[in-house]
């Protein structure tokens, strides 16, 4: 790929408002709308506390592997991870998890 032409997507607020006009693709994001809270509240943590994923691992008990699997389930739309991983993830990142239910 010659770097000179390379153009990156921007996935900042533009692009996802551009992303979000089509009807389908809202539809789509809006199923997925609390997974994709989770994972942004995930990442946010990890980057905040600079930790590596083999330091947040070390503080899970857990293999960098592992801790990558949890992440990538999320951004998958699958959830084959347990509430306790997740307590023991935001721990590691000196976090806690709260979960509250709203009225529609």
């Amino acid at each position: 790929m010659d770097n000179e032409t390379y153009q990156p997507v921007p996935h900042d607020a533009a692009f996802r408002k551009q992303l979000l006009a089509n009807d389908d693709v809202k539809m789509a994001f809006d199923a997925n709308a609390a997974k994709y809270a989770l994972l942004d509240e995930l990442l946010n943590a990890k980057k905040a506390t600079g930790l590596t994923l083999e330091q947040i691992a070390t503080k899970m008990g857990t293999t960098k592997n592992a801790v990558t699997r949890l992440e990538s389930a999320l951004a998958a739309g699958k959830t084959s991870f347990s509430v306790e991983k997740l307590n023991q993830y935001a721990q590691a990142v000196g976090k806690k998890i709260e979960i509250h239910l709203v009225s529609l």
